[in-house]
């Protein structure tokens, strides 16, 4: 957290830059171990409390351990200023001749267990109001993200001022996701999905002070965001008690090798790790790993994950028989799942900007010597059917070996745990949506759902993105997408498991909005089958 005090109403660091903040009329919440107030107003109409401490920072004897609750803190703390980020990582880059940068733009610091709170601005704390809540998880790969990377604050906003929302930072990298034996006997496994199922517990515990509805949560989250939901959907063998929350709702749910806490990738990462920090191989002791510098600590952890295959993160969840008790595939198969309903949106193209084409048309690369390197687990003859189905695309256009390594990289990890998730709720209570204005690529809806807060927006048509948002809001408010206004693009949400078939948002070549109901690909769902058939191989 940044340690100088400002007074109210000052600039902040949002979205990674500086940006001024607007005064709005002081609101005042007290907590129990803390009282903050703010008048920061980063969106028109929108009070936002930046910053909250939800922990204790998880620092020095408490790193690699669970959250604990914050320390009582005296007089009144401006929530004024964006929490600095969690320590950050870094995705795989091996095939490429040249190293990521490492991100230096905004501060970092271990101590980054932060809550930021978003409501009306005309809200009246103190009329006992009860709105609908969306607690955002940002992505990232487990590896990067913030509280300042999306700008949950429009959700308020977007909503026409009927919902609150939240956004939780949580530990990244090694600090939230280092594995193996020594870190179930000494710390705790799966540290970073903790800190977000402990900001979701203090969202139940304080979220009615700022006029929230602790019995209306939806969870929500992108890319690694969304595959923390799916975390939290199948956590505790799906039967968390007491719930968390109501709703689930997912853009591109990032499903990666999810390794038991054990196995000999997660020994060989923490001895790798220990080793370039200086600390001895220890079966039982995490005392040297808990003095080294925080950022030695994560210099290290960056040097590990950049060695990854380009587009893999390292350090992401694991199974660790407590809070998730087994692959996440094997609870969803059971049908157990933590949430009422589930709307999971995925893009056209999600595969694309995880899959270094240069390299592979340098190298002169096969698909199956791609698959090979993507899945090291897969025998010969499960890497010849994978080549066999994605070299012969029918639904789809993808000639070359990089636009094929795309859709085996989208479809595997993106894609198809959609899917999977989708299979796993009644009948009446899942959608599905599919984002197809050109690029396509991943995180290519953000835009549209923040509207004009992010970069990104090619197809500036304020009815197409009504439209687009406004089944994520009639979700979070009334457990069905189909609540809308007559003025809505859209046809009603078909159910997926009823109809098999997908929302499509997407442009025409004349540039008009193109918001329909399509049959989901048969060909995509048998490529789901085939990775869901390796899913004990691939760990997922």
């Amino acid at each position: 957290m940044l340690s100088l005090r400002v007074p109210l109403a000052v600039a902040l660091l949002a979205l990674g830059r500086a940006r001024v903040v607007a005064q709005t009329t002081v609101k005042t919440v007290d907590l129990g171990y803390a009282t903050y107030q703010t008048d920061a107003s980063i969106v028109d109409g929108v009070t936002s409390f930046l910053g909250i401490r939800f922990a204790a920072p998880p620092t020095g004897d408490q790193r690699f351990r669970a959250p604990q609750p914050p320390a009582t803190i005296y007089g009144i703390q401006n929530a004024t200023v964006q929490p600095d980020e969690c320590m950050q990582s870094a995705v795989g880059n091996a095939t490429t001749p040249f190293r990521l940068s490492k991100r230096t733009a905004f501060v970092q610091n271990e101590d980054c267990l932060f809550i930021n709170v978003h409501v009306p601005a005309d809200l009246d704390l103190t009329s006992n109001a009860s709105l609908p809540v969306i607690a955002w998880i940002h992505g990232g790969g487990y590896a990067g993200g913030s509280n300042g990377q999306n700008p949950a604050q429009t959700l308020v906003s977007n909503s026409n001022n009927t919902v609150i929302s939240v956004q939780m930072q949580y530990r990244l990298g090694p600090f939230g996701f280092l594995a193996g034996e020594t870190v179930a006997k000494d710390g705790v496994l799966n540290a970073g999905l903790l800190d977000q199922q402990f900001a979701l517990q203090w969202v139940q515990d304080h979220i009615s002070k700022f006029g929230g509805d602790p019995s209306q949560v939806t969870i929500y989250g992108e890319s690694a965001g969304a595959g923390s939901v799916l975390q939290h959907i199948v956590a505790h063998g799906g039967n968390t008690q007491p719930p968390l929350f109501r709703a689930a709702m997912m853009d591109s749910p990032f499903l990666p090798f999810q390794y038991e806490y054990n196995d000999p990738m997660n020994e060989v990462i923490f001895a790798n790790l220990s080793q370039m920090v200086g600390c001895p191989i220890s079966n039982a002791s995490l005392d040297c790993l808990r003095s080294v510098n925080a950022s030695e600590l994560n210099q290290m952890g960056q040097v590990i994950a950049l060695d990854n295959l380009f587009g893999v993160f390292t350090f992401v969840p694991v199974v660790d028989g407590d809070l998730i008790v087994e692959r996440p595939t094997v609870t969803l198969r059971k049908n157990q799942t933590n949430s009422d309903v589930t709307l999971i949106m995925t893009n056209s193209h999600e595969g694309d900007v995880f899959v270094d084409a240069a390299a592979l048309v340098a190298t002169n690369s096969t698909l199956a010597e791609y698959v090979a390197n993507l899945f090291p687990r897969m025998n010969d003859s499960s890497i010849q059917q994978a080549v066999a189905l994605y070299s012969n695309l029918t639904d789809v256009s993808a000639p070359t070996v990089p636009e094929q390594a795309a859709f085996v990289m989208g479809d595997s990890i993106f894609v198809c745990p959609a899917f999977y998730t989708l299979d796993a709720f009644p009948a009446d209570s899942n959608w599905k949506g599919e984002f197809a204005i050109p690029p396509g690529t991943h995180g290519s809806e953000l835009a549209y759902l923040f509207a004009d807060a992010v970069p990104g927006l090619t197809f500036n048509n304020s009815a197409f993105i009504s439209s687009f948002q406004s089944g994520f809001f009639s979700t979070a408010i009334a457990l069905n997408p189909n609540t809308h206004g007559a003025d809505d693009l859209k046809p009603d949400w078909p159910t997926f498991k009823q109809t098999g078939k997908t929302m499509l948002f997407n442009e025409t070549t004349t540039g008009e909005p193109e918001v329909m109901t399509i049959p989901t690909s048969d060909a995509l769902l048998e490529r789901c089958a085939f990775w869901l058939s390796l899913s004990d191989v691939n760990a997922q």
